[in-house]
């Protein structure tokens, strides 16, 4: 696949309508969605974009029109690595990859561990949160999140039953796709893709990950299918 190839694109489009859910559990509304990109008229929660393109073609105004700059803090996902946004007061804060992994890839086998199940309750939420943040207090992952029936957060856990893993799957319009994100945990993929396969069977899977973690999703099956940069305003 190139980096505007079917894969790629489908891994934008359902990202974009994974940062659009979580605003939506902040009350922030959904933001708007278009045929180059998605932006959100309001300064989005922590470490979620205030845009993210949908198409290679999209130019610098198609994000930045739409999004709050007054407030520091203003972030792009640039999806196809094709933005140039050095002259508009944004410098990038990482690369990284869209991945894929086919939906007849075998799901990793489990050596004893449990399997990973979604999380039903508002204090479940709270404990995923904490195990995702080393303890940190985020108010990030919100309980509105648990009634939106495009969003599962998936959950693995120690013998004694806390919360050492998880992910967040997505189910937006992209066709025929989960995403995952938010995948923490030592070695989570075997347990998160075999819950992905018990769940939704049959169909592929789409996420980004970078450095190391994009190194242990290849080697769990996953495909490297295009180049994404995130930018940040230096104002």
């Amino acid at each position: 696949m190139t980096s505007s190839g079917p894969w790629a694109r489908a891994a934008a489009r359902n990202n974009a309508e994974w940062c659009a859910a979580l605003c939506r559990a902040h009350g922030l509304g959904a933001g708007t969605f278009g045929d180059l990109a998605w932006t959100h008229p309001r300064r989005t929660p922590p470490y979620y974009p205030d845009a993210v393109t949908l198409a290679p073609g999209a130019a610098p105004h198609d994000v930045l029109a739409g999004i709050d700059r007054a407030v520091p803090g203003a972030s792009v996902k640039d999806s196809f690595a094709t933005l140039d946004l050095t002259g508009h007061g944004f410098a990038p804060l990482f690369d990284a990859r869209w991945i894929h992994r086919p939906a007849d890839a075998p799901a990793p086998p489990l050596t004893g561990a449990a399997p990973w199940e979604p999380v039903r309750t508002a204090a479940e939420l709270a404990a995923w949160e904490a195990a995702w943040s080393d303890g940190a207090p985020l108010d990030l992952f919100r309980p509105a999140l648990l009634a939106d029936p495009a969003t599962t957060v998936l959950a693995g856990r120690a013998p004694d039953g806390g919360i050492v893993a998880g992910a967040v799957v997505s189910r937006g319009t992209a066709p025929d796709v989960v995403g995952l994100s938010n995948v923490f945990g030592t070695d989570p993929w075997p347990g998160c893709l075999a819950a992905v396969s018990r769940l939704w069977p049959g169909t592929p899977v789409v996420g980004y990950e970078h450095g190391d973690d994009l190194t242990a999703a290849l080697r769990h099956g996953f495909t490297a299918t295009g180049p994404l940069r995130v930018w940040v305003s230096q104002g």
